[in-house]
């Protein structure tokens, strides 16, 4: 068979395939070149208040002065727009790709839940329809020049994870978020285990809902213990970035679409939520 026989045979769809996947990262690249943190915060179990650390982290940074951005990668239940109150905004055609949802003040956001006509849909999508639709959001988004790009993962060590990891070799890495409570620390520690697998740097762990701020007298009541992300960070020789303590203003405001560090900066859990977006800051830009 001749040299040039054997270009044809090969030039098939496998190869336009492979040629189109290269083109996918290299235009990812391109865009995420003008970000300077990436940042995955994940969780080895739902219910631990990953999406609620996101969204006031991001808006710590954002108060500190940092532009920031945050991807809602949770495809099938995106929660972030309305944690903002912005979850009947719509994405826009812009020059160069699709325009982020700016909320105050100016953080970039991108979700499943602006493309979905209702709310109550559910997406019901296998692992090439959610790769493709992440692609989309790391490369046809135009994020523009940001300081952070807040990545909320689902809960778990699914697809969206390892795909990141892949699409996105050079974040800073994961922050775990974790309950006190022994079945979320389990979990917690498998996440980490996970990222290390993928060779995700951790940049640290952070305890959710550790005690309970009573809205009557203020005293702190340790619903779901207290220290155990810390003890679990330190065995792991994993940095601890701080506790939140629950209070029931945290849930009446995300329910609300007010980002709570914002809406209360002097309460104590936002004095916690500060204190974590400093450690992140310190650990991520030396």
């Amino acid at each position: 068979m001749s040299e040039e026989k054997k270009l044809t045979v090969n030039a098939g769809p496998g190869a336009d395939r492979m040629r189109q996947k290269a083109e996918e990262e290299m235009k990812i690249a391109r865009n995420m070149k003008k970000i300077k943190h990436k940042i995955a915060v994940m969780s080895g179990k739902g219910g631990v208040g990953k999406s609620t650390v996101s969204v006031n982290l991001a808006m710590a940074l954002a108060m500190k002065g940092k532009s920031v951005g945050i991807l809602d990668m949770d495809i099938h239940g995106p929660n972030v727009p309305k944690m903002l109150g912005i979850e009947d905004q719509r994405l826009e055609a812009v020059e160069g790709g699709i325009g982020p949802v700016i909320v105050d003040p100016g953080i970039k956001v991108i979700s499943m839940a602006f493309l979905l006509e209702n709310p109550d849909t559910p997406v019901i999508w296998r692992g090439p329809l959610k790769l493709s639709a992440m692609k989309q959001f790391l490369g046809d988004v135009v994020w523009g020049d940001l300081d952070y790009l807040i990545i909320d993962l689902p809960p778990g060590t699914g697809d969206e994870h390892m795909n990141v990891a892949q699409l996105l070799p050079e974040s800073d890495g994961a922050i775990i978020v974790t309950t006190p409570q022994e079945v979320a620390l389990l979990d917690s520690r498998k996440s980490v285990k996970f990222a290390e697998t993928l060779k995700m740097p951790v940049i640290g762990i952070v305890e959710n809902m550790s005690g309970l701020i009573c809205p009557h007298c203020g005293k702190k009541i340790d619903l779901f213990k207290s220290g155990g992300g810390e003890k679990a960070a330190k065995e792991m020789g994993i940095k601890f970035l701080g506790k939140i303590p629950l209070e029931p203003k945290i849930v009446e405001d995300s329910d609300a679409g007010i980002p709570f560090v914002a809406e209360n900066p002097d309460s104590t859990s936002a004095k916690a939520f500060n204190d974590i977006a400093e450690n992140v800051l310190k650990i991520v830009e030396g």
